[in-house]
């Protein structure tokens, strides 16, 4: 019995959030690794881009419920999701149009571009603060759980409780869809498989008549819906505040670099390895060893090896890891 408990808290407390945060991260760098592949270049405007997108949603979302509109037991923000992917995918192609563009026809290195889009997120975070100001905006309704703690003790008998929140479930089975649907379209439309050409050889697929600016705005099309996507669920899973999207840059581009910039099955692996490693490492373990251990080895102290205000610094460590022994990720050598 000792051990079920044991299972169920490790489930509640890593094994669940680990999947989720995992899911948010996963989609955050297949967009930072989609812009890497494609286009070449590393996007630290990508943080900025999420909380563009989940601050235009928001603002529907209040919109929406203001007029009586609701998604019954999901959130109402699922409702506002597409328009908000058509504001970002709107102001990605104006950014690229305006900027990136230029940089562009003037065959610019890729650290240029770096840089470019440096002056890019710092425009983006200031336009999402002063929209929506700095302080931290819940938007979630709907259903809290799927199956509250209360529930699951009633109907096991436990005495730990496993509690899935709604945004959880929601976070992971969005992520397989969005993630099966972003495959299929690379690997069986004609507009995916050109942008597989151009991200393999861009000289041999201008020679086979490959429009590489068509090339361009697909991508950024399919970066801003991503980037919407995972910048909303992380805002309905924990809450939305602007500077948190950009501290979320670090763990995004960690999960891409860990996989293997450039390629998207390595920035999905990427991404639950930071998320799990940052779960782990910051989880008070003393209540699963409690459980899990004899009573004379039941530990007296929390047993956690990183407090959660350090959690990025999981994120940083493993970076420095990987760029020293194995720079090129787990999934090396491979285009989108």
């Amino acid at each position: 019995m000792d051990l079920l408990n044991a299972l169920v808290a490790l489930t509640n407390y890593v094994i669940v959030p680990g999947l989720s945060y995992g899911s948010q991260l996963a989609l955050g760098a297949l967009g930072v690794t989609l812009i890497y592949g494609i286009l070449r270049f590393s996007n630290f405007a990508h943080g900025d881009t999420m909380a563009f997108g989940a601050m235009v949603t928001i603002l529907l979302t209040w919109l929406f419920q203001s007029a009586g509109l609701s998604a019954g037991p999901l959130p109402t923000a699922l409702l506002a999701l597409p328009f908000g992917i058509l504001g970002t995918i709107a102001l990605m192609l104006l950014t690229d149009r305006t900027v990136y563009r230029f940089y562009r026809q003037q065959k610019a290195k890729p650290v240029i571009f770096v840089m470019v889009s440096l002056g890019v997120m710092f425009i983006m975070n200031g336009l999402v603060r002063f929209i929506i100001g700095p302080g931290d905006q819940r938007f979630t309704d709907g259903e809290r759980f799927v199956i509250s703690a209360r529930t699951f003790k009633k109907l096991t008998g436990l005495d730990e409780g496993l509690a899935i929140k709604t945004t959880e479930a929601l976070t992971v089975v969005t992520a397989v869809i969005v993630v099966a649907v972003l495959f299929w379209f690379l690997n069986k439309t004609r507009t995916g498989k050109s942008m597989r050409a151009y991200s393999d050889n861009e000289d041999l697929a201008l020679l086979s008549g490959i429009n590489p600016e068509r090339v361009v705005m697909y991508t950024w099309m399919i970066v801003a819906a991503l980037a919407t996507i995972a910048g909303v669920l992380y805002g309905l899973d924990k809450s939305f505040k602007p500077f948190t999207y950009f501290q979320l840059l670090l763990p995004i581009f960690a999960s891409a670099i860990v996989g293997g910039l450039g390629n998207p099955i390595g920035a999905i692996a990427g991404g639950f390895i930071i998320a799990f490693s940052e779960v782990t490492i910051t989880y008070a373990w003393k209540k699963v060893l409690t459980y899990g251990l004899p009573e004379s080895l039941a530990p007296d102290g929390l047993v956690q090896l990183l407090s959660t205000d350090y959690k990025f610094a999981v994120s940083f460590a493993i970076l420095i890891v990987v760029l020293l022994f194995k720079p090129t990720g787990l999934f090396k050598g491979k285009a989108v």
